[in-house]
């Protein structure tokens, strides 16, 4: 596998840097020089295959308003709350639509409340840049009370206001909600919906996950007589590709480009990103051939797909050279390129290769952020150098960044890991500052820390503090004190808080029923273990592996082999393994009572191999 991921990985850089290159599709691919690599790219830079097609012109995105126009249009609007009479409606709505573009939703609509209380009436076009705020905050309640405002007014909301509002039920993972809106839009208001009102409802579809749904809305968009753009298509291929359908996303850039669209750099990037995901490098190879043979230049996220596959593939010098290739083509690495290469080195615990990484991040002007640091710091928690995550931790403030839930969390967790209970003692009092705190979560990890460090009774009245708070214990919170218990001999705590679950509207998984199932198990309480075991599978939480095995030791270990190969019958009929203490356990049964022939025709029929005379 390492071999083919070199191999491709060298082939993807091969097919951008040789000089010789030419394309040709009878041509394989054949494994570069690896001193060629500064010259990616070199025989697609300034020249396009003569036979290719001209690319389509990319769209210009209308610019945000700039720090001036912002301000003046905020002056505007503070002049004219005061002014008596208030400037005509018209100009009012431009300073709010200024506002709005930059971005600033939460003032836009503090000004459009504020004119209200001036006497301004707003229109058909200042309510509409309300809902699209209301919509962007995710509060899309108070866009649907504003559509209200419309109806009344005897106004007809048009097709953009509508697609605002689905936006809005997709910004809050309402896909349903919206749907129900699409449908009814079309059939009872007469307003057409456009490809940007589907292609609302398709990105929501696809981040879902219901891939196959969106596609149908794509057929729907036709029948309807309205053709899905690039951007339809390429919400639909990211996601197909993110959900590692990567042949269904390249069958539809050929149903696409048979169409008459031509992929751009974010259609190419997808298919990239999804063929390297999946190891297919040689077709990711002759993806990207493709994309320069179509003169569609590679931007800054298209490299980064590729050090990001070359990192987790461990070819970190080929991910460096990508990144000097894309500074000699003039596109600049990013602060997300970097942290990428970063996390592919942290994840192969080369944390000095890392942090020389940072080092040129910050060389070359740019400002690493929190998920940077929080990277790093996760790093040498694995590696469990907490000294070198504490250092980095304290240097954030320093540069202007502060910590966030995942900073602490990870510090925390690592503190505990290497026994230092009083500084993660401390560092989590200083977590309930507003904002550090990760609920439940956090807790969680203390709980753990205490229990795994041997403070069982400090862990309970930490428990009990936050029972008798508003915060809400989750199933992972039970199960950490039951599974400290049961290892504590104490069963009877852990049976205890097993009870209490259904009463908290919690449901045992796999790991608290095995948790429960051992400990009773180790007492040698198997008649109870059973009940639990039985229960389980009525619960609809079906035993897996550690279930059957740990249930197999325990009646081994009271010299029950007859249960115990009962038990294993079932496990090997539903696909699971003996763990390698149980085998033995087994052969061992062989050797003593191998001539019993009711034990001979229960082991052959999971065990067909072993030879019953051993």
């Amino acid at each position: 596998m390492e071999t083919t991921a070199k191999i491709g990985a060298f082939s993807i850089i091969s097919c951008m840097a040789s000089d010789n290159y030419r394309p040709n599709a009878n041509t394989p691919l054949s494994l570069p020089n690896p001193n060629a690599i500064s010259n990616l790219f070199h025989s697609h830079s300034n020249s396009r295959n003569p036979n290719s097609p001209s690319p389509p012109p990319a769209k210009r995105k209308q610019p945000a308003a700039g720090p001036s126009e912002l301000r003046k249009a905020q002056d505007f609007l503070n002049r004219a709350l005061q002014a008596q009479p208030p400037p005509p409606t018209s100009e009012i709505n431009t300073a709010l639509a200024a506002v709005k573009k930059s971005g600033n939703y939460g003032s836009t609509l503090s000004f459009f409340v504020k004119l209200q209380f001036s006497g301004v009436l707003p229109n058909f076009f200042t309510l509409k840049i309300a809902i699209i705020c209301c919509c962007q905050l995710n509060r899309v309640d108070f866009g649907f009370s504003l559509l209200g405002v419309l109806f009344k007014r005897g106004k007809s909301p048009c097709v953009t206001t509508f697609t605002n509002l689905i936006r809005g039920l997709v910004l809050r993972d309402k896909i349903d909600e919206a749907m129900d809106l699409l449908d009814k839009l079309t059939r009872k208001s007469g307003i057409e919906p456009n490809v940007v009102t589907y292609g609302t409802i398709v990105n929501g579809l696809c981040k879902t996950g219901n891939i196959s749904m969106a596609i149908r809305m794509v057929q729907i968009m036709e029948e309807r007589g309205c053709k899905p753009n690039i951007v339809v298509y390429n919400t639909i291929i990211d996601g197909l590709c993110k959900g590692r359908m990567v042949g269904d996303a390249v069958n539809l850039l050929l149903e696409m480009s048979g169409k008459g669209i031509r992929p751009d750099v974010v259609t190419y990037t997808s298919l990239i990103y999804g063929l390297c995901n999946n190891g297919k490098w040689k077709e990711a190879t002759g993806m990207l051939r493709e994309m320069l043979d179509s003169g569609v230049s590679p931007n800054v996220r298209t490299f980064s797909v590729l050090v990001d596959a070359l990192t987790k593939e461990g070819r970190g010098k080929e991910a460096k050279e990508v990144i000097g290739v894309m500074i000699k083509r003039g596109v600049d690495p990013n602060v997300y390129t970097y942290n990428t290469i970063m996390h592919g080195y942290c994840l192969q615990g080369r944390m000095d290769e890392a942090m020389r990484m940072l080092k040129t991040m910050v060389n070359r002007g740019l400002r690493p952020d929190v998920f940077s640091y929080n990277i790093l710091i996760k790093g040498y928690c694995n590696k469990l150098e907490l000294d070198e995550a504490m250092h980095l931790f304290q240097d954030m403030p320093q540069r202007g960044l502060k910590p966030d839930v995942i900073t602490c969390n990870t510090i925390l967790q690592g503190l505990f890991r290497i026994g230092r209970c009083a500084a993660a003692k401390k560092l989590f009092r200083e977590m309930q500052k507003p904002g550090l705190l990760g609920g439940t979560h956090s807790y969680n990890i203390v709980l753990d820390g205490l229990c795994k460090n041997g403070h069982i009774g400090e862990a309970f009245s930490l428990f009990h503090m936050i029972e008798s708070s508003s915060l809400d214990l989750d199933i992972v919170s039970y199960s950490v004190l039951i599974d400290a218990s049961c290892k504590d001999k104490q069963i009877d705590n852990a049976r205890e808080l097993f009870t209490k679950l259904s009463s908290k509207g919690l449901h045992p998984d796999h790991t608290t029923y095995n948790m429960m199932i051992r400990g009773l198990c180790e007492e040698g309480l198997l008649d109870e273990a059973c009940e639990l075991f039985v229960e389980m599978k009525q619960n609809g939480c079906l035993p897996d592996g550690i279930t059957y095995n740990t249930i197999i030791r325990g009646f081994f270990g009271q010299q029950k082999g007859y249960k115990a190969v009962a038990f294993l019958e079932e496990m090997v009929g539903r696909g699971f393994s003996p763990s390698a203490s149980n085998f033995s356990s087994i052969i061992d049964l062989i050797s003593t009572e191998g001539e019993d022939p009711s034990l001979q025709k229960l082991i052959r029929k999971f065990m067909p191999r072993i030879d019953m005379d051993l």
